[in-house]
Formats: structure tokens, sequence, C-alpha cells
């Protein structure tokens, strides 16, 4: 069997991907961002059993040599090499372009020469402040961040490879996925940090009226997993939802049953996006995600929710140094 090739599998999505493919029985290549530290990210912290099994590459997804031999022995390719972050793409705009849309067509040239596939992964910030919801894979696609932009432009570049060249390209698009590792910056964890730490009074975050669809990190990677030998996904983009969404404010009140600890929120000018440029609201449909994967998740609901919850707060507890989370913003 051919490898499969996973970028980004430094990150926090791409580490759990690894270990589950791993675990299945694949043959999996992990593509990691060069630094000059040694570090191979979150994949330093799986355990060395499964490390031992995946062959690394550590390089940059800018770079088209790198990627093309990468790719060369490959049967599939889940892309999840990303700029991530929206606060940062309003300061570093053309390192999104960069990144996300250079990154994504060095991955697709290299993926051409052999016709292997190639699984693009998207974000529900594409959709922007939804006209209709549940939010289908046909609604429009708005951009109200550069991050945003840059993965539209991906997105794009992915399928204009599946109708020129007849390159078998899906695109997933999972919405808000939280669990254990996952960066400061995202909402969950800087929640969960800043109710942990004593010296915080006060939870700084931006605005709490927004909802969003929460994705615990399992029922994403099995949604990744579902895609492997299945066609019928060929040339579609699919959203991984809940379809159940739950507003900032909420989260904020379970996270302080969960924990048993009640802080009152500071509402933060710097956390909070320029408005034109927030998205209000999203809720994903995943009907085609049941349909064609034959996926769906497992932790449903706001009792799904806080299961999953719980997990990231044991995790938080053991891992994560509590001390830096005020110096993070959404």
């Amino acid at each position: 069997m051919k490898k499969i090739l996973v970028t980004g599998a430094d990150g926090f999505i791409g580490s759990h991907l690894v270990e589950k493919l791993v675990t299945k029985g694949y043959p999996v290549k992990a593509f990691v961002y060069y630094n000059s530290f040694n570090s191979w990210g979150w994949l330093d912290k799986i355990n060395k059993d499964i490390l031992n099994e995946v062959e690394i590459i550590p390089g940059d997804i800018r770079d088209f040599e790198i990627v093309k031999n990468a790719v060369s022995d490959c049967q599939l390719v889940f892309n999840l090499a990303a700029l991530i972050g929206i606060p940062y793409s309003y300061l570093a705009p053309s390192s999104y372009v960069d990144t996300n849309i250079n990154g994504a067509l060095n991955v697709l040239q290299a993926a051409k020469n052999k016709n292997i596939k190639v699984i693009q992964t998207s974000t529900s910030e594409v959709y922007g402040s939804p006209l209709k919801l549940p939010i289908k894979e046909t609604h429009r696609l708005y951009a109200q961040s550069p991050y945003a932009a840059s993965k539209i432009g991906a997105d794009q570049m992915a399928l204009s490879f599946y109708n020129s060249f007849n390159l078998p390209v899906s695109i997933l698009r999972p919405f808000n996925t939280y669990g254990p590792r996952q960066s400061l910056r995202a909402v969950i964890p800087t929640i969960f940090t800043q109710v942990l730490n004593p010296k915080i009074k006060k939870i700084k975050l931006g605005n709490i009226y927004t909802t969003r669809d929460f994705n615990y990190i399992d029922d994403t990677v099995d949604g990744f997993i579902s895609t492997i030998n299945n066609n019928k996904i060929i040339g579609k983009t699919i959203n991984l939802g809940n379809s159940y969404d739950i507003s900032i404010k909420k989260v904020v009140e379970l996270i302080g049953k969960i924990t048993k600890i009640k802080k009152e929120i500071d509402s933060d000018k710097k956390r909070i996006r320029p408005k034109k440029s927030e998205v209000d609201r999203l809720c994903a449909s995943n009907e085609l995600a049941k349909k064609i994967l034959n996926w769906k998740p497992k932790y449903v609901g706001q009792k799904g929710f806080e299961e999953g919850l719980k997990l990231t707060l044991n995790w938080f507890k053991n891992e994560t140094s509590t001390d830096k989370s005020e110096n993070y913003t959404l």
C-alpha cells in the first residue's frame, strides 16, 4: 500500500489525524514545518510507538521541490498545512496568501504529476455570516477576513485542478474543531486557561454573542478518515459539522459548570474583530457528509459538547501552563 501524506501534521488536527491513521494500519508520511528547534510540533507529544511508524518530512509547504518529493510515492494527500488565526491575518495578509493559496497550489501541482488524490482542508469561515441556516455547501462564499479569503482561494484552486485536469480532489470543510492540543489562540483553550488560572479574576474575551458549531477533534478526524477509498467525494465539497451552534457566552457558562469555577467576563476591545469582519453565526448542515461519507458526529448537541469539553479539560489540566493565557487573543 502506498503512503498517505499529511501536511500540517505538526498542528492540532494534523497530529490527531496522523495518530488515527497509524492505529488503523495506514502507512503515513508527516510533513512538518521545518524550524531550527528540531521540533515536530504536537507530534512530539504523541505516543512514541506510534511516532516510530511515521516518516517525518521537515520542510515548507511554500517550497515546491520538497513538496513534490514528499508527494511522489503517496496514494493520497491530506492537505492541512495552513496559517490559521484570524487576528494575525489582519496584520500579515500576504503570508496567508503565500502559505494557504500558494502552498495548496504546490500540493496540487505535485499531485497532478501522478494523479494523486488530494483532500483539501477548508474552514467554515469561508461562508461568512450566513444568509440561511443551517449552512449547506452551496451557500455563497464571502470573505470577511484575509484568512477566509486565503482559504476560499485555496478551495477554488483545488476545484480548478479537478475541473481543468481531472485531478481527484475533494474539499473537507470542518466547522470549529476543539479538543486536546488546540492552540491557545482559539476560543475554547483561551477560556479554559483563563478559568483555570487563579491569578486571573476576569476572563478577557471579544464578542461573546456570536455562535459557533463546535466539533470535538475525534469527530473531525473520523470525517477525514472516511474519505479514504471513497470515490463518491471526488470534485465535491463536504461540511463536517455538528448542526448545533452555541454562543461564546454559553460556552463560558458550560466551562464554569464543568470546572466549578465561575468568573466574570471582561470585554477586551483588542479581541473584537472589526465590525464588518465578524461572522455572526455558524451552524452546519451535515446531511451531505452523512450521505456520502456515512459520517455523523458522536459528540452531538449540548450533551455531546459537554462531554468533549470534559475531555479537553482533562488534557489542559495536565499539559497546559495557565500563566500565559492572558496574552492570547481570539
